[in-house]
């Protein structure tokens, strides 16, 4: 028991190391569905309807950073979680994401601290 019990708390601790070691940062972009994004070649929502509808039927909702980088919003806890849920009042805007942003093998994963509307392009 005093060896699970350890293990537990080694895991814990290096998780959370490993968390605090990757810097926050401020992603501006927009929220798409991302097999529209994929499929259509897209720059930019076409709407927020159509994003609702593709997120609504199962498709992950993404950020598309406006300096082109796609963003997964990834969940923090373990097991994971999915995050269209709390994407789904953006889908089809821009918004202002402040979180850690991991990458693997050229992929980049966002775990969302705040968002909120940002303002459209000047």
């Amino acid at each position: 028991m005093k060896r699970l019990t350890m293990g537990i708390l080694l895991v814990t601790v290096a998780t959370a190391l490993a968390r605090t070691q990757t810097p926050s940062v401020t992603v501006q972009g927009c929220v798409i569905d991302s097999a529209c994004l994929f499929i259509k070649n897209l720059e930019k929502p076409v709407g927020k309807e159509r994003a609702l509808k593709c997120a609504r039927a199962g498709s992950p909702l993404v950020i598309l950073a406006d300096h082109g980088t796609v963003y997964l919003p990834i969940s923090s806890e373990m097991p994971a979680t999915g995050q269209n849920e709390r994407l789904m009042k953006f889908a089809g805007e821009r918004v202002l994401v402040h979180g850690q942003v991991f990458e693997r093998d050229g992929a980049h994963a966002l775990i969302i601290e705040e968002i909120k509307a940002a303002p459209a392009p000047k």
